[in-house]
């Protein structure tokens, strides 16, 4: 459903009431055109007192549903209607404004309101072609051939229908790939949200050690100074239990691997990372494979959530696809780092394979799945300079992903070389100079 701020339709129409008023003032006073200025300048004082009915009833930033502006878009199209019925009709060159609420109502509407507009367009478009005052003209009698009022006719039906369907699907291409990276970036922040969790947890971990040892070493010595049996040994004895149970929970905290440290700051090597991926999503049902080749040490990267998460996302859907197997190839050399995904499902469907990777694709159709996993994966990936590829290995032998990655952007150990050789170019430079 469309939405358009009070404040853009209340400008539009300043805009349009100041350039009808210029206009009519310039064709009747300066060119001394004979123009109907009473019924004229009454249409226009309409559109003004719509105008301040809005602004009293209205605040600026308050939003019109589609059916509200809607109904103002169809009034300018009848008010231009009018102004033009009185000064010639289609033979008035301003004819042409009839395509600009039609345009307005195509990039912030629905597609419904944007139909019932065009259709409102070409009605009065159609009717002023057949009904309309003599355009003012100097010499009297001034009449437009029939096939050129018809040529006016066509090319503004064409235009407005053109223009509806074409800025109505531009828009709504802006509007479906705004919500799909809304979507991912509010799947990211939740994914570094996990991941600050994780590092408070870490840092709970380790501050709360000291004073927990403070309480333990308290409470045994008050217990040492209570007789056996009392109620003050036997409250000091479940709470030498309880602080003997925090330090479990604290201990189990830093025996994980990733306490101490942010996942989304970590490195790790390449395989490990890939390893780690498969042990994660693999089952009793599926079984996920790892294979490497490789001419080179491996690189090592950052473990951040858009890696983990971009991964993550197209192994798990693998998974789900496979019959009994995922494979995760991956080979890497000095150039360029590779990883393939490969299940031994249907593969992906023929209509959609060129399209994978847009928002709103589904792999599962009818599933009632917003199609967004794919999108939001490439997104992440993309991030990373990763570039993707998916294809099917056979028909009906599954889908593969191919995921390649310039090892100079990926490969940490990379950056790392490129800063000592940048600073030890900068250490002999300064050493000539001194020389």
């Amino acid at each position: 459903m469309g939405r358009v701020r009070v404040r853009t339709l209340l400008l539009i129409r300043w805009l349009a009431i100041f350039g009808q008023l210029i206009a009519l003032l310039v064709v009747d006073e300066l060119l001394n055109y004979a123009l109907p200025m009473i019924p004229a300048m009454v249409t226009i004082g309409v559109s003004v007192a719509v105008n301040l009915w809005i602004l009293a009833g209205s605040n600026l930033n308050e939003w019109h549903r589609d059916r509200v502006a809607a109904t103002y878009l169809a009034f300018d199209i009848v008010q231009l209607a009018v102004l033009l019925y009185l000064t010639g009709g289609l033979h008035n060159p301003f004819a042409l404004l009839f395509l600009v609420p039609v345009t307005i109502s195509a990039t912030i509407l629905s597609l419904r309101s944007t139909i019932y507009l065009g259709l409102l367009a070409v009605s009065c478009v159609s009717l002023l072609a057949l009904y309309h005052m003599p355009l003012p003209w100097p010499a009297p009698g001034f009449q437009l051939p029939q096939i050129y009022a018809a040529a006016i006719w066509i090319s503004l039906v064409l235009g407005a229908v053109f223009l509806m369907f074409y800025a109505w699907r531009v828009a709504e291409e802006t509007r479906r790939m705004s919500d799909a990276l809304a979507a991912t970036q509010a799947y990211l922040s939740q994914e570094r949200e996990l991941s600050a969790l994780g590092s408070l947890a870490a840092a709970a971990a380790h501050e709360l050690g000291t004073p927990l040892g403070t309480i333990a070493l308290i409470a045994k010595e008050l217990l040492h100074g209570q007789p056996a049996g009392s109620e003050v040994h036997t409250d000091l004895e479940v709470l030498n239990g309880e602080v003997e149970r925090c330090r479990e929970i604290l201990a189990s905290l830093a025996r994980n691997p990733s306490a101490g440290a942010d996942p989304a700051l970590s490195e790790m090597a390449f395989d490990a990372l890939i390893s780690d991926l498969a042990e994660r999503y693999g089952d009793d049902d599926t079984a996920v494979l790892v294979t490497a080749k490789a001419t080179a040490l491996p690189p090592l990267v950052k473990r951040s959530p858009e890696l983990v998460q971009g991964l993550g996302n197209l192994i798990e859907n693998a998974t789900e696809f496979a019959r009994s197997q995922v494979d995760l190839a991956f080979t890497w050399d000095h150039d360029q780092v590779e990883l393939s995904i490969s299940d031994d499902g249907p593969g992906f469907a023929a209509n959609i394979l060129d399209l994978l990777g847009d928002p709103y694709i589904s792999t599962r159709p009818g599933s009632g799945r917003m199609g967004l996993g794919v999108f939001i994966s490439k997104t992440l990936l993309e991030r990373t300079g990763a570039a993707l590829h998916f294809f099917n290995r056979r028909q009906g032998m599954g889908a593969t992903v191919v995921i390649r990655w310039p090892r100079h952007i990926i490969d940490l150990a990379d950056e790392d070389h490129a800063a000592t050789d940048a600073a030890g170019a900068g250490q002999l430079q300064q050493a000539s100079q001194g020389d």
